[in-house]
């Protein structure tokens, strides 16, 4: 028996890793000769450098960077075991986990510390950057990013910009020659699931705004900054950003890549399919588990579970995916590549019980799965 075993993080309470370290021991229990292939997942967000680097056999990277607010703090980053690439989650550095609830104010948060690791990638020699988008605590449009890459950022007067998405509101010029020249000759995927443009009901500040703490106040005076700024962006570089899918994420991090570093977007999970060469892993495989914290019909849309579900069934492979909590709308996956979906939870109990729970729920879930396999392979054989 051949499994593969590719989960995403199951959120507070457990790594893509240990999710399918419990799945492997699960399995084992009732094929205790099983070769069990361990593929941890991601979609883009929390977790994202963490599989790419524990897959190839890469490392990880720490330096001291610049909080949200101005702070300093320690931000990790991965480079890829068999390839030349940095990964790097912007939350690392400017992410909403590192602000306490009642400090949040996307105003004054800065995406600066992104532009530090970024730069720190770069003094490693790597030809090319992944950057993860998701669980930002800014709304600056990613000018903090770019100052730290040597962009200027100006005022009427010709002082440099504050940091923060409220500075946005005395923008003038931008002068983009002090840019790290290195950037010119790498590539930089993005990969985000986030296809909000920068400004309006559906942008960054509106639809964002209010988890980092603005106000219905802030969230407009936020959108209208960040309307200034695509329009100098237009009128001095002479490119539209204003609605283009995916800028909006992170705060418009997404434009700030977009305008400035030439990145590619990509949905996340499409990134990490490829730089695990998880299909390559798929050769004469019996069943592919996989799972997330919760399913449902949103799972459709670019998660880890429909991922890797839509390239084993490439190969008829059978799928099996493990979730927390199984939503509305789960029926809608049977039509793309899932054989199973299974829920973990034991019994009735509180959230902070379930989450603390996760690891032993998921091996004897996947102990179960097993079980009735291994019943249907007996009356095969007989």
């Amino acid at each position: 028996m051949k499994f593969v075993l590719a989960p995403d993080s199951f959120k507070e309470s457990m790594s893509a890793k240990t999710a399918a370290l419990a799945m492997k021991n699960g399995i084992t229990k009732i094929f205790p000769d099983a070769e069990c292939i361990i593929v941890p997942m991601a979609d883009g967000g929390e977790g994202t450098v963490e599989s790419l680097v524990e897959v190839t056999g890469g490392e990880f990277i720490s330096t001291e960077v610049i909080g949200p607010l101005g702070e300093k703090t320690i931000a990790e980053y991965g480079i890829l075991g068999d390839e030349n690439i940095a990964v790097i989650e912007m939350a690392s550095a400017s992410g909403i986990h590192l602000v306490k609830k009642e400090d949040r104010n996307p105003l004054y948060t800065t995406s600066y510390g992104t532009g530090q690791l970024i730069k720190h990638a770069l003094d490693q020699g790597v030809s090319r950057i992944l950057m993860g988008l998701g669980g930002s605590v800014t709304n600056d449009g990613g000018v903090g990013m770019l100052q730290a890459l040597g962009a200027s950022f100006k005022d009427q007067s010709g002082a440099e910009l504050a940091q923060g998405g409220g500075a946005l509101r005395s923008l003038t010029s931008i002068d983009i020659s002090g840019l790290d020249p290195r950037l010119q000759s790498i590539k930089i995927e993005v990969a985000s699931d986030v296809i909000n443009p920068l400004i309006g009901e559906n942008g960054a500040s509106y639809i964002f705004g209010p988890q980092k703490g603005a106000t219905s106040e802030i969230v407009k005076l936020l959108d209208q900054n960040l309307s200034l700024y695509a329009d100098v962006i237009k009128s001095q570089l002479g490119k539209e950003i204003s609605h283009v899918e995916g800028a909006g994420a992170a705060g418009g991090l997404g434009a700030g890549l977009l305008a400035f570093l030439h990145a590619e977007m990509r949905k996340g999970i499409d990134l990490v399919i490829e730089y695990t060469h998880f299909e390559e892993k798929l050769r004469e495989v019996d069943f592919v588990f996989t799972g997330e914290g919760s399913i449902d019909g949103q799972t459709l849309f670019g998660k880890t579970p429909f991922g890797v579900a839509s390239i084993a069934a490439k190969y008829n492979i059978p799928v099996i995916a493990f979730a927390g909590k199984i939503g509305d709308g789960v029926e809608a996956l049977y039509d793309h590549g899932f054989t199973a979906i299974v829920g973990i939870l034991k019994e009735l109990t509180t959230l902070d019980e379930a989450l603390s729970l996760g690891e032993r729920n998921l091996e004897f879930a996947a102990e179960n799965v097993c079980r009735t396999l291994s019943i249907g392979m007996t009356m095969k054989s007989e």
